[in-house]
């Protein structure tokens, strides 16, 4: 009979006991390395910090500089030749299979680690044990797994090894910019998977994560889950951590009319909310409305209008700019909507300097709004009106 290791423990008992080490590296990526080191959403207690430290360099050989530089390379250079995994640019089937190269390839150039990899942990074990000895954890873990589970213990070690470059380096990286649905049109093709970010401790609800990138809490609709973020809750509760930032919430003060600076600032603070809701409650009713009125022998050049008229310019190819043309040509009213809901992003990225100027140019955009004709188009200008930095209370 094969040896069982100390704990002696059953396959059904080895399966659980797998997959609660394997939650715990999960954890320790999206809360210590993603969350707190990446994008400082989030203050953690130094003892806690430790603890993510030495599990990480015993289950992945990671090294938090490293991560932390090669993930805000990524926000930095999204989607661009310089991402250093972006399957848009290097292919999905790329990203899915060699991420781990790819991420193991840009944590060996020294200018992203100079550029992006400040602030990360410099002490004397990070210098003398975790980074120079990287992979003396995963040899330690590989031990530790054979005592306490026997022959199986290196099935368990496999495992381990193998969850993070799966989940995070192929599946995140990969088809979290290639499938999915997306609640804002970001700048880049990142996805939700799926509403519920268990697997991965959150970090599928990675378009959330890349609208708000310094966010503490990836979920933002009252049906999504981020595992990350109860985590995060339940070392709040217990004194371990402390959040510094989640996503900005929009506030409305029903019959508010007055349009001043601060509503101007309180659009702009939730533009990615406010497009949302253009998509849901302007180009949605319009496109249906359209649709019932044209001519059934153009009707196939509207499929997926709704999502196109949406959908972040930059992401557009030129089989997609001719569809949208072609919807153009065949409805005024989808033609005026679409320039505006362009004109309105304009107005954020060329006067969010200048508060004075966006609210000028936001009294410019709703007055033509309300004066379009289209109802839809003026019922949501008039929402406008109604944002506020402040609750209705205060």
């Amino acid at each position: 009979m094969g040896y069982n290791g100390l704990l002696d423990l059953s396959v059904w008992q080895l399966i659980a006991v797998t997959l609660v080490m394997t939650h715990v590296t999960i954890i320790s990526v999206t809360v210590y390395l993603h969350r707190y080191s990446a994008h400082r959403s989030l203050e953690l207690n130094a003892g806690l910090k430790h603890f993510f430290r030495f599990w990480l360099w015993l289950t992945t050989g990671q090294n938090t500089r490293e991560w932390t530089a090669v993930h805000r390379k990524h926000h930095a250079k999204c989607e661009t030749v310089d991402d250093p995994h972006s399957p848009v640019i290097k292919g999905l089937s790329t990203v899915l299979l060699k991420g781990a190269e790819l991420y193991r390839a840009e944590a060996s150039n020294q200018d992203t680690l100079r550029l992006y990899g400040k602030n990360c942990p410099d002490d004397w074990i990070e210098r003398n044990l975790y980074s120079r000895y990287k992979l003396l954890g995963i040899a330690m873990m590989a031990v530790i797994d054979l005592a306490l589970f026997g022959v199986l213990g290196i099935t368990v070690w496999a495992v381990q090894m193998m969850w993070i470059p799966f989940w995070a380096a192929g599946v995140v990286n990969g088809l979290g910019h290639a499938l999915g649905y997306r609640n804002f049109e970001c700048r880049d093709a990142a996805t939700n998977l799926v509403p519920w970010g268990i697997v991965i401790g959150g970090e599928e609800l990675h378009n959330n994560h890349h609208t708000y990138p310094n966010s503490a809490k990836l979920s933002v609709k009252p049906w999504e889950f981020d595992m990350g973020w109860a985590w995060i809750k339940v070392f709040s509760a217990l004194r371990l951590a402390k959040v510094q930032r989640v996503a900005p919430v929009a506030h409305r003060v029903p019959g508010k009319q007055l349009l001043d600076r601060d509503t101007a600032t309180a659009i702009l603070n939730n533009r990615f909310q406010v497009m949302a809701l253009y998509r849901k409650q302007v180009i949605g009713p319009l496109v249906t409305q359209e649709l019932a009125n044209v001519d059934a022998s153009v009707r196939h050049q509207f499929h997926r209008a709704r999502r196109l008229l949406s959908r972040e310019t930059s992401l557009l190819d030129e089989h997609h700019r001719q569809r949208i043309q072609a919807m153009l040509e065949h409805s005024q009213a989808l033609k005026v909507i679409y320039e505006k809901r362009l004109a309105l992003q304009q107005i954020w990225l060329k006067t969010s300097s200048n508060s004075q100027d966006m609210l000028a140019a936001m009294k410019v955009w709703i007055h033509e709004a309300e004066t379009s004709g289209i109802q839809s188009l003026r019922e949501f200008a008039n929402q406008l009106k109604t944002y506020s930095l402040r609750p209705a209370t205060q």
